[in-house]
């Protein structure tokens, strides 16, 4: 018998929805979003899950998504939970901190993860995606970033894709990403964000694609909020 969960408050509703568009969030994700205390964050999340809305999983870092009630509740149809596993924890928890942060840097936009990209292109094709050629079925295959900043306005332009790069990807795959990401024109344009170790690679993959128009590379430190 699933349990009954009560109607949220607005606040706790947000707060679910934020962490349903990325798939995870961590306690200091949320305290730089918010510009609060990490026991504030620790203390708002952790209060959405005894409410049943969010689960925590203890892989690494902490990291909290929405349960399958929490999206019934609060999100909007089509959604999946995002399964977290010890590979996939780190990244989730870094992609969070960038979306908090770019959010404070850019109140214009709205920062959506990947997850809500892929529900809102099911059957309209690429919003904010690079095209890598066709599937086996003759549908595009698409590249999704790992964030998107969409201006609120809607006349305010095209979104831009950020990729968080934390490890060196084999250089063909990443070159081949480079030049859908050069060909793609739904985007104003591609920032990566990866740390020291990383950006060269990226770099020299965006070099041979002849991406450098329409695609850049970065260390964290360069978005307020965040470090390499």
């Amino acid at each position: 018998m699933s349990r009954s969960i009560p109607v949220p408050s607005p606040e706790r509703e947000a707060l679910v929805q934020w962490v349903a568009s990325l798939g995870a969030v961590t306690v200091e994700a949320l305290a730089l979003r918010l510009d609060v205390s990490p026991a504030s964050a620790r203390g708002r999340l952790h209060a959405a899950a005894r409410a049943g809305l969010l689960a925590v999983h203890r892989v690494g870092p902490v990291l909290f998504t929405v349960t399958p009630a929490g999206l019934r509740a609060c999100c909007q149809p089509g959604l999946e939970v995002c399964r977290v596993s010890p590979a996939s924890a780190r990244h989730l928890a870094v992609g969070a901190r960038v979306a908090a942060a770019l959010e404070r840097c850019y109140p214009e936009c709205s920062v959506l993860g990947e997850r809500p990209l892929r529900l809102q292109e099911r059957g309209v094709g690429a919003l904010a995606s690079a095209r890598l050629g066709l599937t086996a079925g003759g549908e595009p295959a698409l590249h999704r970033p790992d964030l998107v900043l969409w201006p609120l306005d809607s006349d305010g332009g095209l979104p831009v894709a950020v990729e968080v790069e934390l490890t060196v990807k084999a250089p063909a795959r990443l070159l081949e990403i480079c030049r859908a990401w050069a060909r793609a024109r739904c985007v104003a344009g591609v920032l990566y964000l990866a740390p020291p170790e990383v950006r060269p690679a990226v770099q020299r993959a965006i070099e041979r694609a002849r991406a450098q128009e329409q695609v850049v590379v970065l260390g964290f430190d360069s978005v307020p909020g965040l470090d390499d």
